[in-house]
């Protein structure tokens, strides 16, 4: 794969499966060069072979599909190129969608009520006089911000307090009725003006300065449930609960389980049967702050509150959402585990069925009264595509990924394990270039660091392997999908097993195939691989180049300058100042010999440029040779969505770099 091609990527959302299980919804996004943006549209996937994928709407971004209950509507997020997301609707059988929210914001997720007729939804309310909401008023010309707590601000979003995230509900509309039409003339001067007329008024369930997230309707459709922080102290600690409003508005009351753990709730559905709450969460230690390498756990609770019991083992399996009522007290969950993502289904009673596993990354699944799955997944040679599943077979429905593979050649990852040197298990892949070789090497390591790489389609591998280089990728400790365990190894030990895995796995790859060239290696990775590579060219000079993107770089000025600075350095290193330097790249910036590019975005709140900066200019004033590429109007998430102007910039410098210091025959500076 090169660069100009990261428009051929397809992803595909989560399904939405007609409750008659004749079909499947998906949208299908892609970069767009031209609009500089991601486009895509809705596409019915029938799940009778006999018949053809087609696309069906045809908006600038279409996404999110959700069928009615009663399956007669289709809900779904439409964005115009410079608008929000709106919810649409439009009747199961076709027609034109009909747009039924106005919010100022847009909107970030909607579920619809047991009724078909409602639907709950989320988003912003900015602060009158911020955010555009009066005409004349710019971002530089608001007013002052006076700032007294830890949790402000949010990457990609920015200041979160003067615009918290709030639930809503609206009536759908009847859409066979009659179009309003915008009154005009003298019609125009006797009517009450109207920002968005024939849209239904929404009413706002929820208020307060704290975010809310996954509502939920009850069986019954009388009440909703969702997860927020609301209680006292809520501030200084990472504690979300589950919530009870009436549809109908009112106080919200806690769902309170009776374990009295300190946990982080992600995601809340209610059974079909009204007798559970299902959620997913996890512990926080005695502290409410631990948060570091923690697995999800799926429980069951009575939908009153009460005995609230772990269905799921927390410290092999690591469980998330979005939670799909599966029967009427069973949900489907995810499952991230060994460089995959499992979907698995799971009773009010602990009992768990795998559904699909092994070399896959789940993206969603749902499933329609008749008990037809329909799944989103991607593999080694897809980007996303949908199947169903019977009888425990997946059967492939699309193939959204063939224009890829029809243009490009799809190396497939080689998938082993390796020793490191304490004798723990390593795994990872590599992915080889064409040729025998011998071939230079890239290091790469992911974020998180409780993350994973997995055997997916990943482009950046591909764009490196089209190149020439040999990528070898693992899952050192820290990581997760490999027990709780595993990920906790580096708590308060930053740079040490972890360094130690990825090193040994480099070993190990170029021991068991001689086509690498083990004398032509580099090393890169971004966010906590940032950190990681910073750290190992401290230590380790082996290594011709190497690119620190977005990194974690300086413990010590984290604290103060990133989104989740209050909590995120002190639990991961430990949070004394001999602690954070002990385990800092920064502090150890002296010893790098390796020329290094140092890459950053300018709206990165997570890892703020300062840390990039700063870095950078340590080696330049030590004769390292070095650069630092900066993206204007990018945050930390620039290498999976940001502009495709930008990605396929980004790819274009990354290759310049490895030309300069590690050239292969395809990759090469020109002149």
């Amino acid at each position: 794969m090169k660069p100009e091609q990261l428009p051929l990527l397809n992803s595909v959302s989560a399904p939405a499966i007609h409750p008659d299980g004749t079909k499947a919804v998906v949208s299908v996004t892609r970069p767009d060069f031209d609009a500089d943006s991601y486009v895509g549209q809705l596409w019915t996937v029938p799940l009778d072979t006999t018949k053809h994928p087609r696309r069906i709407t045809r908006g600038f971004r279409d996404s999110s599909p959700a069928f009615s209950p009663d399956g007669l509507v289709l809900a779904f997020l439409r964005s115009d190129p410079d608008g929000k997301p709106q919810l649409f609707v439009v009747e199961a059988a076709g027609g034109e969608p009909q747009r039924i929210t106005a919010q100022h914001s847009g909107v970030a997720g909607f579920i619809w009520a047991p009724d078909s007729h409602r639907i709950a939804f989320l988003a912003r309310v900015p602060e009158q006089g911020r955010y555009g909401t009066v005409d004349g008023v710019g971002a530089a010309g608001e007013d002052a911000r006076l700032i007294t707590a830890n949790q402000y601000r949010m990457n990609g979003v920015g200041y979160t307090a003067d615009q918290p995230q709030q639930v809503f509900v609206v009536e759908v509309p009847e859409l066979g009725g009659e179009p309003a039409v915008a009154p005009r003339g003298r019609a125009a001067h006797e009517q009450p003006k109207s920002a968005a007329p024939g849209i239904p008024a929404a009413t706002q369930l929820t208020f307060g300065g704290a975010d809310h997230e996954s509502p939920c309707f009850s069986a019954d459709g009388s009440h909703l449930f969702f997860v927020a922080a609301l209680h006292e102290g809520h501030d200084d600690d990472l504690v979300t609960s589950v919530y009870r409003v009436d549809a109908a508005g009112g106080e919200p009351s806690v769902v309170e389980p009776s374990h009295g753990k300190l946990q982080t709730v992600t995601g809340v559905r209610a059974s079909l049967d009204g007798g559970w709450l299902f959620y997913t969460a996890q512990d926080l230690g005695t502290t409410g702050r631990d948060f570091v390498a923690r697995n999800g756990v799926l429980y069951a609770m009575p939908t009153g509150g009460g005995e609230a019991t772990a269905l799921t083992d927390v410290e092999h399996l690591d469980v998330s959402g979005p939670l799909e009522p599966s029967g009427p007290s069973s949900v489907l969950v995810l499952n991230t585990a060994l460089g995959s993502v499992e979907l698995l289904d799971v009773n009010a009673v602990g009992e768990i069925t795998p559904l699909v596993h092994g070399a896959r990354v789940v993206i969603g699944a749902t499933v329609a009264a008749n008990g037809e799955i329909a799944v989103s997944l991607a593999d080694a040679s897809s980007v996303g595509d949908v199947a169903s599943l019977e009888r425990g077979e997946l059967r492939l429905l699309t193939d959204f990924s063939a224009g890829l593979r029809n243009n490009s050649r799809v190396s497939e990852p080689l998938d082993f394990e390796a020793e490191s040197s304490d004798g723990h298990p390593v795994h990872g892949w590599l992915v080889l270039p064409d040729g025998p070789g011998p071939h230079p090497v890239l290091l790469t390591i992911h974020g998180g660091p409780f993350a994973q790489y997995t055997g997916a389609f990943f482009d950046e591998a591909q764009v490196y392997a089209a190149a020439g280089y040999a990528v070898v990728m693992c899952n050192p400790r820290g990581s997760a999908g490999y027990g709780q365990t595993h990920g906790r190894a580096i708590k308060e030990r930053m740079g040490t097993l972890d360094m130690q895995d990825v090193l040994a796995y480099l070993d190990a790859a170029i021991a068991a195939h001689k086509a690498l060239d083990k004398d032509r290696v580099g090393i890169m990775g971004g966010s906590y691989g940032g950190y990681l590579t910073a750290w190992t060219i401290a230590h380790d000079h082996r290594f011709k180049a190497a690119i620190v993107e977005r990194g974690f770089l300086d413990p010590v000025s984290f604290t103060g300058s990133s989104d989740i600075g209050w909590f995120f350095g002190g639990e991961y290193t430990g949070g004394t100042l001999e602690q954070m330097t002990a385990q800092s790249p920064m502090a150890v910036v002296g010893s790098v010999q390796t020329p290094t590019l140092v890459v950053h975005s300018e709206d990165d709140l997570r890892c703020p440029i300062e840390q990039g900066q700063r870095y950078y200019s340590e080696l330049k004033a030590r004769g390292v040779d070095t650069a630092l590429l900066v993206f204007p109007g990018e945050d930390h998430e620039l290498s999976r969505s940001g502009t495709p102007h930008h990605r396929k910039q980004r790819f274009e410098h990354i290759l310049r770099w490895w030309a300069q210091h590690l050239p292969t025959a395809s990759n090469q500076v020109e002149g």
